[in-house]
């Protein structure tokens, strides 16, 4: 899997590769960004009172991680043979996860603007599951929101308000921060952390895209007065239309809005995305999901 990855994102390409997989009749798809590996079904070890999707846990080499059962998360029906399913070992937010899935069929290489968001009738009030739809070969691809899916099960691996609590009193301030997050469960989460955390002048946006065509607006209109507009831009990497990393590089290759700064608020961060950031002109990298370090350097960027 890491032979396959390449340097897609290295330039702000908009690219990204994704894993077919499927459950039942049923075909989802995960950023290659995510996943470390694919295996055969391992027979795991049971753990008593955890949640119900927990299917147990297993030492594939040095150390140990959960599997989750990925159809019944989803209520869809089982495999008749579990030895038959594959795990896809997954690495984000600092953590390995093994997802047990019926099928791997491929790894797609495609653009970020051909990935829809699904409409929002499909979920109605409720956070969806689905980040994002791709066709392909005639069929849908659904993106599955994984952060969504291990926080549900495991609370902790979330965005901790207790970490805003320890910041102690704070001075309220109108600095105006614009945020560029697909998943509405974080983006809800960010946004209340922030505010938590004293500021007041939040402007969510669901892809980079949008977060472009808004600061182009500002430049357009008052390039003067832009940080009245927007003093700091956090973005995700992972978005429809528009990823980060290639909206960072649209922000820093712009003469008016290069010296905006920008953080890079993702999952996905590790050594070789580090470098990818950095080398598109972000100025600071934080790993979802440190809220108190993300709130600590945008006190030092604009405050």
């Amino acid at each position: 899997m890491e032979n396959n990855k390449g340097i897609l994102l290295e330039s702000g390409t908009n690219e990204l590769e994704i894993v077919e997989f499927k459950i039942a009749d049923n075909t989802f798809g995960i950023n290659v960004a995510k996943v470390r590996e694919i295996m055969p079904y391992t027979k795991v070890t049971t753990v008593p009172n955890s949640h119900p999707c927990i299917k147990g846990i297993f030492k594939p080499r040095d150390s140990v991680m959960a599997v989750i059962d990925l159809p019944r998360y989803l209520n869809l029906p089982a495999a008749e043979d579990d030895n038959k399913n594959l795990f896809i070992i997954a690495n984000f937010n600092k953590l390995y996860t093994a997802f047990q899935v019926h099928s791997v069929v491929g790894i797609h290489r495609i653009s970020w603007t051909d990935i829809e968001k699904p409409d929002s009738t499909l979920y109605g009030d409720k956070e969806g599951l689905i980040t994002g739809i791709v066709k392909l070969s005639g069929k849908l691809i659904m993106i599955l929101d994984f952060e969504k899916i291990l926080v549900d099960i495991s609370p902790q691996t979330g965005i901790q308000m207790s970490e805003i609590d320890r910041l102690g009193q704070r001075k309220r301030t109108d600095k105006p921060i614009v945020i560029a997050e697909d998943s509405e469960m974080l983006t809800k989460m960010l946004y209340d952390a922030l505010t938590k955390a004293g500021y007041t002048s939040i402007t969510t946006l669901p892809n980079g895209k949008e977060a472009w065509d808004l600061l182009e607006t500002f430049k357009k209109d008052t390039p003067q007065k832009l940080k009245e507009h927007v003093a700091c831009v956090i973005t995700d990497i992972e978005m429809p239309q528009m990823d980060g990393h290639r909206l960072t590089k649209l922000i820093k290759d712009d003469e008016v809005l290069r010296k905006l700064p920008v953080i890079i608020f993702s999952s996905l961060i590790n050594e070789e995305m580090r470098r990818k950031g950095e080398a598109l002109g972000a100025d600071a990298q934080v790993t979802k999901p440190e809220i108190g370090n993300l709130v600590g350097l945008i006190d030092k960027l604009i405050l």
